[in-house]
């Protein structure tokens, strides 16, 4: 899952970077509403964490412009105001959940794995396929019921394929959906991660290479 995080408040957003990519989300971060609306406007998120009093361009306006250009991707609105109308006016804004600080950091990430969940076409909490099973919000993976010990990269990129069974997913799209904006396109993060994941995942292979394509989970 990719997550951007649209905080004035430094050391909350970069609290909030640190714990969601310790968890394996690919997390970029802004400061302001005029960079929150450039980020939307290049790279596809699947949840914005949006404070609603960001500077520049207002956050109800980054929502707006998010609702106005059509994309799946979920709002997830805070802020320090706690009264109903605020609430109210959030969601009514386009906003789909609105959580007032001060909060829990495993709130929040509750909340954006229920947002996830809502994404069309709906997509399940826990994966299960060709032996595997991958939980999602408790981090936990295992294969013919054995643990699997995999690193948050590792977790992000056996989540994209699963999530794609069947299909080929592109090296571009792994990086697109497992890595964060400073990730460098022509790096080989990519093929390592893949690499390491199929000797975890042991035999017979689950992962395959399409050739010039990129890669498919199945067996």
């Amino acid at each position: 899952m990719r997550i951007l995080v649209a905080e004035d408040e430094r050391l909350l957003a970069d609290t909030l970077v640190s714990g969601l990519r310790h968890l394996g989300f690919a997390v970029d971060v802004c400061y302001d509403g005029d960079a929150a609306t450039e980020r939307v406007g290049m790279y596809s998120y699947d949840v914005v964490i949006l404070d609603r009093d960001l500077p520049k361009v207002h956050g109800d306006e980054v929502c707006r412009r998010i609702i106005a250009a059509g994309r799946e991707t979920r709002v997830l609105m805070v802020t320090a105001a706690a009264s109903i109308r605020d609430r109210v006016e959030g969601l009514g804004l386009g906003a789909d959940d609105y959580l007032t600080k001060p909060f829990a950091f495993a709130e929040l990430v509750a909340r954006v794995h229920a947002l996830s969940r809502r994404a069309v076409p709906v997509l399940p909490p826990v994966l299960d396929d060709a032996g595997v099973v991958l939980d999602a919000p408790r981090r936990h993976a295992s294969r013919d019921g054995q643990p699997l010990s995999l690193s948050p990269k590792e977790f992000a990129v056996l989540e994209v394929l699963m999530r794609n069974a069947g299909t080929v997913v592109s090296a571009e799209e792994l990086l697109e959906k497992a890595w964060d904006e400073h990730a460098d396109p022509f790096t080989n993060a990519v093929r390592m991660a893949v690499m390491t994941l199929r000797r975890k995942l042991g035999d017979p292979p689950l992962i395959h290479t399409v050739q010039g394509a990129g890669y498919r989970f199945g067996s």
